[in-house]
């Protein structure tokens, strides 16, 4: 089996459009939740997300590449152009069939397929159909443009598995390296989940916040107050590589992919089981398959979204598995950036990958007095980021219908 590390990543966020000022937002606990701003949000029950601030797709694609595309795909095209740059290898050196694509997301073009049946129910019916609506909103379609746009011809598809598809993703991407498949592959995820059905699909759920009066403290993982997730959007994107090739090459080392795991619930469509049973089982599968053990693990970016069922069975799970581990610390991030669905997992990723280069454990933030119910031995970071020794960080990330993915990384 061969080893597998990270040299290059990229990332278009609430938080950020690039990894300096991304991991600067992260780790200075600053909330990202606004108003919305893509529609009149005035009638749904939530009024708040996160919304990539400051993002132009004009100013990174060609005005075809945005004709052809999400806004999904956009936000992956441009999170993979950084990833690629930042890695720096030499796309002319390596056989472009040694080069792969997999990427994951939950929604694909929601949004062009939501706009598209408005206009056409505004019509008298008669059917006038974009040309790319179809493609443009394929669950797939993120991982073929970018291969598209950098030529590159080895292994390609897209793994969804709700808010675990980008984790589903990096597992994927690890295991065609490990096995000798590819020597190279762009992995993560990405989704724009900010519109009116998703939004209102969601507050059917009574999945989303509905603390309109304070957007910026409204996501607060663990918090006995805590009332339900905050919607976001983006794309993270993270380069794997095979190491010999990366060593070979001078190329920069993040760190390494350990191992990682997938499971299922099999309990409900959108809860979690409560005692996170799979869960469990995925974080010790994840942590064999990295030849290591709970205690040598420093930190956890928690799924952790903010949901009363979700956090209280997570941190259940977490204290199954590191209950005795006296050295490791949870923070969720997603108090700062949101729920990204199924790019949730790649940047979160990218923050486990940055604590373990920096030693830094990001806070939790708006966490003020957390849930009686959760294991009191849990040592949760709140209010502001710690500086700990990271030699191997794990991500947890859970989707609807069951779906547990679990990466490990460590120090290379």
């Amino acid at each position: 089996m061969k080893r597998v590390v990270i040299t290059g990543m990229g990332v278009v966020s609430p938080a950020g459009n690039d990894i300096k000022s991304f991991w600067t937002n992260i780790v200075n606990g600053r909330s990202n939740a606004a108003t919305i701003t893509h529609f009149n949000a005035e009638h749904f029950k939530t009024h708040f997300a996160c919304e990539i601030k400051e993002f132009k797709s004009a100013d990174h694609l060609d005005r075809n590449e945005i004709k052809r595309s999400d806004l999904y795909s956009q936000y992956a095209l441009v999170a993979a152009k950084q990833a690629v740059e930042d890695s720096g290898f030499d796309t002319n050196s390596v056989d472009p069939f040694d080069i792969g694509v997999i990427m994951g997301s939950a929604q694909g073009g929601f949004e062009t397929f939501e706009q598209q049946l408005k206009e056409y129910a505004a019509t008298d019916h008669t059917p006038h159909f974009n040309p790319f609506f179809i493609p443009k909103t394929l669950v797939n379609m993120a991982s073929g443009l970018i291969s598209i746009k950098f030529g590159f011809m080895g292994v390609n598809f897209s793994a969804v598995s709700a808010c675990a598809s980008a984790n589903t993703a990096i597992m994927d991407a690890f295991n065609y390296i490990r096995w000798g498949k590819a020597k190279i592959i762009v992995t993560g995820g990405a989704d724009a989940p900010i519109s009116e059905g998703s939004i209102g699909g969601y507050n059917a759920l009574k999945a989303l916040s509905t603390r309109n009066d304070s957007p910026q403290t409204a996501s607060r993982p663990f918090d006995v107050e805590r009332d339900g997730f905050v919607m976001g959007e983006g794309a993270g994107v993270l380069i794997l590589e095979e190491y010999e090739h990366a060593k070979a090459r001078g190329a920069k080392i993040y760190a390494e992919v350990a191992g990682a795991a997938m499971t299922s619930d099999a309990y409900h469509i959108t809860a979690t089981h409560p005692q996170g049973k799979g869960a469990i089982r995925g974080m010790k599968l994840a942590l064999e398959d990295g030849g290591l053990n709970a205690d040598d693990v420093n930190y956890v970016n928690a799924h952790a979204t903010s949901t009363p069922v979700g956090d209280l069975s997570e941190a259940r799970a977490i204290n199954a598995v590191f209950g005795d581990n006296k050295n490791f610390a949870i923070s969720a991030t997603k108090s700062m950036t949101g729920h990204l669905l199924g790019a949730a997992g790649a940047i979160e990723a990218i923050v486990a990958v940055k604590a373990i280069q920096d030693n830094i454990i990001p806070p939790t933030i708006n966490t003020h007095t957390i849930d009686p119910e959760v294991p009191a031995s849990l040592h949760i970071v709140t209010k502001e980021a710690i500086d700990k020794q990271v030699n191997v960080a794990l991500s947890n990330t859970f989707g609807f219908g069951g779906h547990n993915g679990i990466a490990v990384f460590k120090k290379a």
